[in-house]
């Protein structure tokens, strides 16, 4: 199992757009074969995606779909800050 989890920090006046197109993200994502989990959570204009994945190719799979990859493009002028990612391996 791959945990990974995705830090998208919104600039306030773009929170309901990125939302949008985040749920996009998650609903399309959620479709994939590999993806064991692929939870959004939210706190003011900051956005986390919790992710699991069976495998490294089914993530590898899902890093070059056309649904992240556009959203990654189109989502560039509406966050604050670049998408933080953390590859994490749990301990307890």
């Amino acid at each position: 199992m791959i945990s990974i989890t995705a830090i998208i920090k919104s600039k306030k006046e773009n929170i309901e757009q990125l939302q949008n197109m985040i749920n996009h993200l998650v609903t399309e994502t959620r479709k994939e074969e590999a993806c064991e989990r692929y939870d959004l959570h939210v706190t003011e204009n900051v956005f986390i995606i919790w992710e699991e994945w069976k495998d490294q190719s089914g993530l590898d799979l899902h890093n070059n779909q056309p649904h992240l990859q556009d959203f990654i493009t189109q989502s560039e002028n509406l966050v604050a800050s670049p998408i933080q990612v953390y590859k994490t391996t749990q301990i307890l």
